[in-house]
């Protein structure tokens, strides 16, 4: 997990907000930003701005990352508490209204080959540094040893 947003005391029941998150799972952030403009649910607006929020997070730890380079790994919405509201109901009763709220939350996660490639980036950095260390010429001692020692080798290989 890169990053991770958290949207409390949603006021739509978790069921509906449930109809969105199901068709984002799993999806890259700039392909989820489309989809969630052309849905036309209340969801998908409180969808689309806990996304923007879970993604500014994800620069804040790394601002090398782009939208390309994340998909949302896990999206749940769970039920908060109800408002709890009594309506008059036949023979004199009253009937328990709940109005449902939601806690909706975001994961974003790095795609496997991005990851990888950053990765292997790091890697080429590192052994970059090692060969300017290793291309610095030897001392004029460091050579003679050097020589020495090779000379030593090939008088031992032709008395063999």
């Amino acid at each position: 997990m890169i990053a991770k947003a958290t949207a409390k005391y949603v006021r739509i029941s978790p069921k509906k907000a449930r109809l969105v998150t199901r068709v984002l799972k799993g999806m890259p952030i700039n392909k989820a930003y489309a989809v969630l403009g052309s849905i036309n649910k209340k969801s998908s607006a409180i969808l689309y701005k806990l996304l923007k929020s879970a993604f500014n997070n994800a620069q804040k730890k790394d601002s090398t990352i782009n939208e390309a380079d994340l998909y949302i790994s896990k999206i749940v919405a769970d039920s908060g508490p109800m408002l709890k509201r009594h309506r008059a109901m036949s023979m004199g009763r009253a009937g328990m209204i709940r109005k449902r709220t939601s806690h909706i939350t975001v994961n974003l996660d790095m795609h496997r080959h991005t990851a990888i490639k950053r990765e292997e980036s790091k890697k080429t950095k590192k052994m970059s540094i090692f060969r300017k260390r290793q291309d610095k010429k030897p001392s004029p001692q460091k050579r003679e040893n050097a020589t020495s020692k090779d000379n030593l080798k090939k008088k031992e290989a032709k008395k063999k």
